[in-house]
Order: C-alpha cells, then sequence, then structure tokens
C-alpha cells in the first residue's frame, strides 16, 4: 500500500490530485470546527455525552467526526447527501421513467441534479429536527424565530458546501469524495479514542483491557479485509462467433459476486430503524432512562438482537435493487457466454439467484456480527471498557473500504502512466 503511494507522488499528475484531495480535506476539517450563531456548543456537548447513547444522533456524530455533538457548521455532515443518493438509487430502480433517465445519453447528469436538490430538501429536514433537539435540551442562547432561522440555514449551507467539496474531489482528487471525507471524519476519532484508552489504563489492570483491546481490533480489521475481497467465482465459457474475418469467443471466464455486495448500507438502515424510537424521545424530549425506550435502545440486548436481525433482512432487501439475475443471465446469452452446466436463459437465471441467496446469507452474518461485536461486548462486560476501546464494526467497514478502493484507483493511475517501478 504504502509503495504504491510513494510510486503514485512521483507521477506529476496523480500528485496534483493527492495535493488537491488533502486541501478539500484541510478545508472540510476547518469547516468542522466554525461555530454557528445561537448555538451553545459546551452545552449541547454536555447533553449529548449523557443522553444520545443508543439513537441514531450517536451514530451521526461518528460519521461527522464529532462535529454533529459540537453543533458546528458541518453538524449535518455528508448525511444528507449520502441519504439523497440512497432514495435516488431506489427510485431509479422503482419507477420506469427515472430508470429510462438513467440510461440516456446525459441521463445520469440529470440523475445527479435531482440528487443535489433532494440532498437540500433532506438537509432542511434534518436541520429542523436538529434545531428542535438542541432547543428541547437548552442548548441555544437564543430561542426566537430569527435565531431558529439562522441555525437553520447555516445548516442546510453547510451540507450543501460538503456535497460540493465532495464533487470537486470526484472530478479534480484521488477516489471517491463522499468516501473521502466519510473515512477523515471517522478517523478524526481516533484521538478521543486514544485518550479513554490513556484513561482505562491507569485505572488498576486497565492497560490489560488496553492491549486486549487492541488485539481484538486487529483480528477484526484483518477478518474484514479477507471478508472484503472475497468472492464467488462462476465458470463462464463463450462460443466461438466469425465476424467477417476475424473469429470471436472461444475463452474460458468467470463471473464474480462478492460476498459483501452491499457494503456498509444494511448496517446504516437497521441501525436507523432501531435507533429510531429513542431519537424521537430526544427530539421531543421524552425520558430516556424507561418505559419503551431503553427497551429500544441500541445498547440493551433487545436491540442488539433486533438490528442484527434487520440487518440481515436488509442486505437481501439491497441485493434484490441492485442486483438483477435475469438481466446478467440475458446479457450472458447475448454475447454467446454460458455458465458450464446450465442452458441460457431463465435455467441460468435462476442459479445466480441461488448462489446469490447463499453468498448474500454469508455476508449479511458477516456484517451483523461486525456490527453488533462491540455493543455485545459492552452488555456482557460492562465493567471492562472494551466495548468503549473497541472502533464500531461499521467505521471499520468504511474505513477499510475507502482504503481498498483508493490503492485500487491509485494502481490503475500508475499501470496506466506505465511505471517501471510499479510494474517491477
Amino acid at each position: 500500500m504504502f509503495q504504491t503511494i510513494k510510486n503514485a507522488w512521483h507521477i506529476e499528475d496523480t500528485r496534483r490530485k493527492l495535493i488537491y484531495t488533502a486541501f478539500i480535506v484541510i478545508l472540510y476539517r476547518i469547516g468542522c470546527i466554525i461555530p454557528v450563531p445561537y448555538v451553545d456548543s459546551a452545552a449541547w456537548a454536555a447533553t449529548f455525552d449523557s443522553e444520545t447513547t443508543g439513537t441514531i444522533f450517536g451514530y451521526l456524530n461518528i460519521l461527522s467526526g464529532s462535529s454533529f455533538s459540537q453543533g458546528t457548521l458541518f453538524a449535518l455532515s455528508i448525511t444528507p447527501y449520502i441519504t439523497a443518493s440512497i432514495v435516488m438509487q431506489l427510485l431509479t430502480i422503482a419507477i420506469p421513467p427515472l430508470e429510462r433517465l438513467a440510461k440516456e445519453p446525459d441521463g445520469q447528469k440529470k440523475i445527479t441534479q435531482i440528487t443535489r436538490y433532494v440532498t437540500v430538501i433532506l438537509a432542511i429536514v434534518t436541520a429542523l429536527g436538529y434545531y428542535l433537539t438542541m432547543r428541547n435540551q437548552g442548548a441555544l442562547s437564543d430561542k426566537g424565530f430569527f435565531a431558529g432561522l439562522v441555525i437553520v440555514t447555516s445548516y442546510v449551507a453547510g451540507a450543501s458546501l460538503i456535497m460540493w467539496l465532495g464533487e470537486k474531489i470526484n472530478e479534480n482528487g484521488v477516489g471517491n469524495g463522499i468516501s473521502i471525507i466519510l473515512f477523515f471524519n471517522i478517523i478524526s476519532r481516533f484521538g478521543s479514542l486514544l485518550n479513554v484508552a490513556i484513561s482505562v489504563g491507569k485505572t488498576g489492570t486497565g492497560w490489560i483491557f488496553v492491549i486486549l483491546a487492541a488485539v481484538i481490533m486487529l483480528a477484526v480489521i484483518t477478518f474484514i479485509v479477507w471478508m472484503n475481497d472475497a468472492e464467488r467465482r462462476l465458470p463462464v465459457q463463450y462460443a466461438k462467433r466469425t465476424v467477417g474475418r476475424k473469429m470471436y469467443g472461444g475463452m474460458n471466464t468467470h463471473l464474480p459476486i462478492k460476498l459483501n455486495m452491499s457494503g456498509v448500507m444494511p448496517i446504516i438502515f437497521a441501525q436507523s430503524i432501531v435507533s429510531l424510537p429513542s431519537t424521537l424521545g430526544l427530539i421531543f424530549g421524552w425520558n430516556q432512562q424507561g418505559g419503551i425506550l431503553k427497551f429500544f435502545s441500541m445498547t440493551s440486548a433487545f436491540g442488539i438482537a433486533l438490528n442484527f436481525i434487520l440487518i440481515i433482512a436488509f442486505a437481501y432487501f439491497y441485493l434484490t435493487i441492485s442486483f438483477n439475475p435475469v438481466e446478467v443471465a440475458n446479457n450472458l446469452k447475448k454475447n454467446g457466454g454460458t455458465i458450464l452446466g446450465y442452458r441460457p436463459g431463465t435455467p441460468t437465471a435462476n442459479y445466480i439467484r441461488k448462489v446469490l441467496n447463499r453468498i448474500t446469507l454469508i455476508g449479511s452474518l458477516f456484517l451483523g456480527i461486525i456490527a453488533v461485536f462491540p455493543q455485545l461486548i459492552a452488555l456482557l462486560w460492562p465493567k471492562s471498557n472494551l466495548g468503549y476501546l473497541v472502533f464500531g464494526g461499521s467505521s471499520l467497514i468504511i474505513i477499510i473500504g475507502v482504503v481498498l478502493e483508493t490503492i485500487k484507483e491509485l494502481e490503475s493511475e500508475v499501470t496506466m502512466r506505465h511505471y517501471k517501478g510499479f510494474l517491477e
């Protein structure tokens, strides 16, 4: 990995892209510390630390690099844009006119423009909920209409600016802009994690738990990397065909099906639904420590079990809307390809669907175990602090996925320019 970065740095064009990406990330991190008028950051942070455990706000705080708990300009982070992208992806599959639009020559540009408008709408809704929560928790210095208008407008503008920064990385930088921003948001919390580790280490036999947490982290990272690259390869053979004086086909290849095809999306969907009651309770000022809100908390046994089941369900749901076995089978048939042992058409589609169901079960179990592992440790051994020392499973999946994708893009940049040092 480091050798790839070193080789890419020696190419002027790639070096310019890396510097540009770093510049955008620095601008973003500066926006994460710019205060918003009429918001008492200290009061909000104190309330946040004590009452948002197990809510969607705690998860959003991780995705925003702790700026959500500080009430700064970029508190909403990239969440509205990610949600808008998911909504547009679902609508493109569910609504035939949008599906036809996406297949047109300039269709993706129009879809991108619609996604921007949806992002602004979702940012307005999210900013209103965020403002009401801070108002109920007494984290505002002024509760008037003008103050509320300024606060909501600031957060909507911040979310729109983040969307623009991410698109600039896509155009002139390296990697996916939104993924890069999300990556640096998550690793920015490493300092606070280190402080927790040091404070735990100073208490009696705390260093044993710190070392144990580090070993668990390394094991989980290795497991995620191994599972992230895992795939099932279906053997495909193309028939020979003659076009003019040339002969095409007649080769054997494979159809790769990744084990974790849905990525981290099932975890995001599941945690959002499980934490919805606690989130609504926080917005409307309900008691978080008792009744049904405590039952649905992400720190309760029921909440953990429900989260695990929903991850499996959403993994199948996301696969259904993102991968069409019939379309893949038809494409193979059009190009003269067949999966060995199965006739083209419906038998091939049924076989691909059966393999997908098996692969998705393994992949969803992997996502579920990784997602609930820190919470399960915190539930079974609350005094060990291991659950607080171990990074969340979804965070690790995002970090590792972004690193692997970015390194692959750098490798392709180097290979495309025929850099001899890389080929050696």
